[in-house]
């Protein structure tokens, strides 16, 4: 049990995260808040100073400059795929571990993708507007079976490579393009270049993280490389593809579909209006972010993500978490005290906290080291005789960031 009480450990969800993330956590004694909505910055550090554990989805931006404000934050949950919303070298700098849930709505992107590939080469969506305005419009020129066609992934990480098995379960034949290696699957085949494989695809769906190298992928330079009468499809992150160029493809013909999930700019709230190039354009399918958005994506996030959250919080364990050292640590046995450190990455500071534990006539059970180039996490069991004396000797050290005592 942590010694600091739980009933005091506030922890904040925003962003409609799932109900079951929010029983969790009432479950097990924290005093936590659930709110339907994102925060802007000056919102966000008004109230960050309080919470002790924040849960965020996308739509939230915990920056560096809202990191100073917190005073007693520990940790921050992502509930869904990307961190990018998140300063994370600010956040490992001020000792707060980052979590996400880079698998539970993998197969709710991956169906999706699919379900839009086949209705793009239908022009199903059109067609379904013009039959609800009354226009009686059967033809078969311009639509097309997927079977035989070949799909080009741009990523193929977790959600690319379900893609890629789904899509040739119905006969397509696929291509891949990652930066890393990977291991193709079924009769998926890695290209060496991005430019070949814009080349060679009929349709081209993108699943990669936003970083610098992944901002404007396909512009205006890439309609003179894709094949004609493409499709294009993007619900990985909004700069990924520019919609401009995207838009002056549709408008030529050039490319002969889109199925876009994710934008540059999105709106922080259901209540907030969107504007986009590609509103009222032919056969474009727009969602509103909504590729993990099923009840089982967003159950399993819920629970991925507080599971972590509370077994940070619980037994000090940083397993999977994104910007930290990872350590995992089992529960901790009766009558022990457990120490959880982070301090900066400084040589001899581990040799001087193994002094000070001497100098007491104190005995180490147990003890965990990781670091990265930064920081270094520090888990210690030892006999509670030492307790909270030791604790605050360890926060005393000039390289000591932050430190914690579990009972």
């Amino acid at each position: 049990m942590e010694s600091y009480p739980k009933g005091k450990i506030k922890v904040l969800l925003l962003e409609n995260i799932h109900r079951d993330a929010f029983e969790l956590f009432q479950n097990d004694g924290f005093d936590v808040v659930l709110e339907k909505d994102a925060l802007e910055e000056d919102e966000l550090i008004k109230r960050i100073g309080e919470v002790h554990v924040l849960g965020i989805r996308s739509k939230t931006n915990v920056t560096a400059k809202a990191l100073t404000h917190t005073r007693r934050l520990l940790t921050i949950g992502c509930f869904c795929i990307g961190t990018n919303q998140v300063d994370l070298e600010a956040a490992e700098g001020r000792a707060i571990p980052v979590f996400n849930a880079p698998y539970s709505n993998t197969r709710s992107v991956a169906e999706l993708v699919i379900a839009e590939i086949i209705m793009l080469a239908r022009k199903a969506t059109d067609q379904s507007r013009d039959v609800h305005l009354g226009k009686w419009n059967k033809i078969a020129k311009g639509c097309f079976e997927v079977r035989g066609k070949t799909l080009g992934i741009v990523g193929y990480g977790h959600i690319g490579s379900q893609v890629s098995v789904l899509a040739e379960s119905m006969g397509m034949k696929v291509l891949f393009y990652d930066v890393i290696a990977k291991l193709p699957l079924g009769n998926a085949s890695y290209v060496a270049s991005y430019s070949e494989l814009l080349k060679n695809s009929d349709f081209v769906t993108f699943h990669v993280p936003e970083t610098q190298e992944t901002q404007d992928m396909f512009t205006k330079e890439h309609l003179s490389i894709v094949k004609d009468g493409v499709y294009l499809l993007n619900l990985s992150r909004g700069k990924v593809v520019n919609i401009e160029a995207l838009a002056e493809g549709i408008k030529s013909g050039k490319i002969a579909g889109a199925g876009i999930d994710v934008f540059p700019e999105e709106p922080k709230s259901n209540d907030d209006p969107f504007k986009s190039p590609l509103q009222g354009l032919p056969n474009i399918i727009l969602t509103p972010h909504v590729g993990g958005s099923t009840e089982e994506a967003q159950k399993n996030i819920g629970t991925e993500v507080a599971q972590k959250l509370l077994k940070f919080i619980n037994n000090g364990s940083t397993t999977f978490a994104v910007n930290f050292p990872n350590i995992e640590l089992g529960n901790l046995k009766a009558g022990h005290h457990r120490i959880l450190n982070i301090h900066k990455n400084q040589p001899g500071f581990l040799r001087d906290i193994n002094q000070i534990i001497s100098d007491m006539g104190g005995n180490i059970l147990t003890q965990n080291l990781s670091t990265s180039a930064n920081i270094g996490y520090l888990s210690m069991e030892i006999d509670k005789n030492l307790g909270d004396e030791l604790k605050n000797k360890i926060k005393a050290h000039p390289h000591s960031i932050r430190t914690r005592i579990l009972y």
